[in-house]
């Protein structure tokens, strides 16, 4: 398990994506993978390449101590000279993990599975590349911030700190989801 703790006053900053504003497209992330509450899990050079066609999604184990926080993931393309593009990327209100309409706030500590949705793409990956899955708790100002206390989006003014943890584990078995197309 990595544990993370998450300001929504200092956010991690859009960095490129499906963004109306600039910087948009397959921006270089590298520049916030190195932030204190940004979780890495990159995979070894390919050796050969990997086409991915199709839905994406990030099952995520959590917990947190707060009674709402967000969990964000991002698809990442890491090329030999270290440069980190994004592919993907989307987020969970913990809140809504089971339903929009119905809010469910967190209990503090205990472990809950999220699905995060990155919608569909079409890449290959090269060989010699590295694929890289980025989990943290904001992405502003693309998504807002969660304030982590508990309260309806926009009626609160109150921001917390929340210990975000994430298990990965055979009981707890976090993952992406990547529709790999035959070669």
């Amino acid at each position: 398990m990595i544990s993370y703790r998450y300001d929504p006053n200092d956010p991690v900053p859009t960095l490129g994506g499906a963004e109306l504003y600039d910087p948009k497209g397959p921006m270089d992330q590298r520049s916030i993978e190195n932030r204190p509450d940004v979780v890495l899990f990159t995979s070894e050079a390919l050796e050969q390449p990997l086409e991915v066609v199709g839905s994406l999604k990030v099952k995520l184990w959590a917990s947190s101590d707060a009674p709402d926080t967000d969990f964000t993931a991002k698809l990442c393309d890491v090329y030999p000279d270290g440069r980190s593009i994004l592919v993907a990327d989307g987020i969970i209100r913990a809140c809504h993990r089971n339903s929009f309409e119905k809010r469910e706030l967190l209990e503090s500590g205990k472990i809950y599975e999220f699905e995060i949705d990155l919608w569909d793409t079409a890449i290959l990956f090269s060989k010699g590349h590295k694929i890289r899955v980025v989990i943290s708790s904001s992405n502003a100002p693309r998504f807002e911030p969660n304030p982590n206390t508990g309260k309806p989006s926009g009626l609160d003014d109150e921001t917390r700190i929340a210990t975000n943890t994430i298990y990965f584990s055979k009981e707890y078995p976090s993952c992406i989801i990547l529709p790999v197309v035959s070669p």
